[in-house]
């Protein structure tokens, strides 16, 4: 199934999507709420969505990706990940920083702000181009509850929705913050995801109970930037990421985690987001370099099955100035 929140209030209205995305239906509730009845609703949501890709369900409405709201327009936790360690190896190696080995054995989480999340096609707002905004193209999901130290073997079962994210960074604040030695805050603004999330099983055999083998596509200004394929490259697939996440804390139904930005160590395949461009340009010498986005800009973020047809709907963005 498909869900999506429609926007109303802080947190949204629950609709049901067709696997189209062209149909939805309206559900008491929040996306949060059926969460933390998972086990209840589920069956009853399952047996609906059928029935609306059958056409058979009354009071359907067009579904329309400018009026929805990020599929949890807040949460209890967004914990995200760096999954596919390549895209950390180039990144550092541009600045002529050793990885430590560890990163290959030992996944590298942050926890950033949750409060707030934008819609599939919220402006990206900044107030100063000179900060340096970038995408990161990223795969997340929605867990139920998650007991503390759960196993990477059984953490899977816990996956209940799966979208897209857009893990916007403002490259240029990142190092004076890192330098402090405490994290991220000020150089990660809001982030986005996709129109829908869906079940697991919406992704048939492209799922394998931790990654997705299908390419995600990230185009700037309307020309393809990468599509690197989301299960290449993930050296933690997402119940890896949870029994880390897991390990001295429970997680709450609602939780998100991120994959990190998707890379393959294929450069042809081209890249999610802006300073792994950059990376690769400064490692191969070449005399100039992608800048980072300015205002007017636009990014999309779009992940299709085998036939062509759009799984998630597409995170469709434009940086704009504050006010």
């Amino acid at each position: 199934m498909k869900l999506a929140s429609i926007k109303s209030g802080r947190d949204g209205e629950l609709a049901l999507v067709s696997r189209d995305l062209k149909h939805a239906f309206a559900l008491p509730g929040t996306l949060q709420t059926a969460l933390d009845h998972w086990s209840e609703v589920e069956p009853k949501l399952t047996a609906l969505a059928a029935a609306l890709d059958e056409g058979s369900v009354p009071k359907v409405f067009p579904f329309d990706p400018t009026k929805c709201a990020a599929p949890l327009p807040r949460a209890y936790q967004w914990a995200d990940g760096s999954a596919y360690v390549v895209h950390v190896e180039l990144v550092r190696k541009a600045r002529g920083v050793e990885m430590p080995p560890s990163f290959w054995t030992d996944p590298l989480i942050y926890q950033g702000g949750s409060d707030n999340f934008l819609g599939p096609t919220d402006p990206i707002a900044i107030a100063d181009e000179a900060w340096g905004a970038d995408f990161e193209s990223e795969i997340a999901i929605i867990p139920d509850d998650v007991p503390m130290g759960v196993t990477a073997q059984d953490a899977g079962r816990h996956i209940k929705l799966v979208m897209l994210a857009n893990d916007v960074s403002l490259r240029n604040i990142i190092p004076a913050e890192l330098a402090k030695g405490f994290g991220f805050y000020q150089s990660k603004p809001w982030t986005s995801f996709s129109p829908v999330a869906v079940t697991p099983d919406e992704l048939g055999e492209a799922w394998n109970g931790g990654s997705i083998d299908l390419p995600l596509v990230t185009k700037l200004n309307d020309e393809v930037f990468g599509r690197p394929n989301a299960r290449t490259g993930m050296v933690f697939d997402f119940p890896q990421l949870i029994a880390h996440a897991a390990k001295t804390r429970p997680l709450g139904a609602g939780t998100i985690i991120g994959s990190g930005t998707v890379a393959n160590e294929d450069r042809s395949v081209g890249s999610s987001c802006i300073v792994e461009r950059r990376a690769i340009e400064g490692i191969e010498r070449r005399p100039t370099q992608t800048p980072f986005m300015k205002f007017g800009d636009r990014v999309r973020i779009e992940m299709f099955d085998v036939e062509g047809r759009s799984i998630f709907g597409a995170i469709d963005q434009t940086v704009a100035r504050v006010g």
